[in-house]
């Protein structure tokens, strides 16, 4: 027996801002040997957004520093979010040959390149890794007939798992209601860069932003940074902030969807148009200014498993108040502390809290070392810790020859 880097597969349906400097990470970590296969390169390339409404090309590096291999998709109607918009039968023969330890899904049991690798996996005698942010069996588009589907399915599903890997405290409780044993289960926190996020953060000129903005420098301004779709509950915080009535005050909504001409009309006959800026959708590079020139994140989502933009707004010292709904994030924000959680979709609680907060500038300053405090230790360094025990452990249960060369 010798010993050797684990060799594991990553599956990504696509390269993401927020998974390409993880695997970064692991491809320098010496307990591991990865190869990340792409279903698709949406986000690499420029390509229209159906949420955002927009082409999207993200303006970070997502293909650069570990190896990556893209498998053709072969759909007759190629896409994302839909079970047959990624059908990549070459993951089959990279999978059946290629001598992994482990398997680790990034793509979800949603599409049909899923089931190809997890029964060319079975097959070959690799252990699986996959998992899910959700909190609940809620569905995005709340239709009740999906709900007696996903209790019956998902505990089979998740059993196929030999490791389930999930990204929250919430989460964790929910895999457990399906029966799934806690030895099973690795919480693996799901983090943004922290470094590149600090860095960005310390270099804002926040008063410069705000001339561009056409915001005083000592206003107070409220932030919602999210699609402009019906479940991420927009209108909450126009209605909240106009509400409040806190004098001077401004609300910024950052990112683009369909519901921005409706939110722009609904800005006017509440009489809070000239204080509402609408920047459309932000690029990651430019949303370090956004976060350092707010007061306050609010995020009213119906279903939001676990947002990265939390941790983003965090890391910029941006306090978060967040609709009870979204589970997958009160590892991080404490009530009072870091933030503030309310009952989802009650306007006039988080009123009292804009109106309160927003007033409150010491209260604000406190929040806001609070939840870079609280960063430290929901960063990187613990996802990669995680993840490497989640793929040791899952190793484990069916040894391999380690004396591969």
């Amino acid at each position: 027996m010798t010993q050797r880097p684990l060799r594991v597969l990553l599956i990504g349906t696509h390269p993401v801002q927020y998974s390409s400097p993880m695997f970064r990470l692991y491809a320098k970590d010496p307990r591991l040997e990865i190869q990340v296969a792409y279903c698709s390169l949406q986000g690499a390339e420029a390509e229209f957004d159906r949420d955002f409404g927009v082409e999207v090309k993200w303006d970070v590096p997502l293909l650069e520093g570990y190896p990556w291999v893209a498998v053709p998709n072969r759909s007759w109607s190629p896409g994302l979010g839909r079970f047959f918009g990624l059908f990549n039968p070459g993951i089959w023969s990279l999978i059946r040959s290629g001598s992994f330890d482990a398997v680790v899904f990034y793509t979800g049991y949603a599409y049909s390149t899923f089931w190809i690798a997890v029964v060319a996996a079975k097959l070959s005698g690799v252990p699986i890794l996959f998992g899910t942010d959700a909190t609940s069996l809620q569905p995005r588009d709340a239709k009740r007939w999906k709900l007696p589907i996903k209790r019956f399915l998902l505990p089979k599903i998740f059993r196929l798992a030999d490791i389930v890997i999930i990204p929250s405290k919430a989460g964790r409780q929910f895999i457990l209601s399906m029966g799934i044993s806690d030895s099973r289960i690795v919480l693996t926190p799901f983090v943004v860069d922290n470094t590149w996020w600090n860095e960005r953060a310390s270099e804002v000129d926040r008063s410069a932003v705000r001339r561009e903005w056409g915001v005083p420098e000592d206003a107070p301004v409220v932030l919602f940074c999210a699609k402009l779709q019906p479940w991420k509950r927009p209108g909450d915080v126009l209605n909240a902030f106009a509400k409040a009535n806190v004098e001077r005050a401004y609300l910024v909504f950052a990112g683009d969807g369909p519901m921005r001409a409706s939110l722009e009309a609904a800005a006017k006959s509440l009489g809070i148009a000239e204080r509402t800026l609408f920047l459309g959708f932000v690029n990651q590079t430019g949303l370090p200014s956004v976060y350092r020139s707010a007061d306050l994140f609010v995020l009213p989502s119906e279903y939001d498993p676990c947002p990265a933009v939390v941790c983003e707004a965090m890391l910029c010292g941006c306090p978060v108040v967040l609709s009870d709904e979204i589970r997958g994030r009160f590892d991080i924000v404490e009530d009072g502390k870091t933030g503030f959680i309310y009952p989802c979709g009650n306007v006039d609680v988080l009123a009292r809290i804009l109106a309160d907060m927003l007033s409150e500038r010491a209260k604000l300053a406190e929040l806001s070392r609070n939840a870079v405090t609280r960063m430290e230790t929901w960063s990187p360094r613990e996802n990669v810790e995680t993840t490497v025990m989640a793929i040791e452990r899952a190793a484990l249960l069916r040894p391999r020859n380690v004396d591969r060369q």
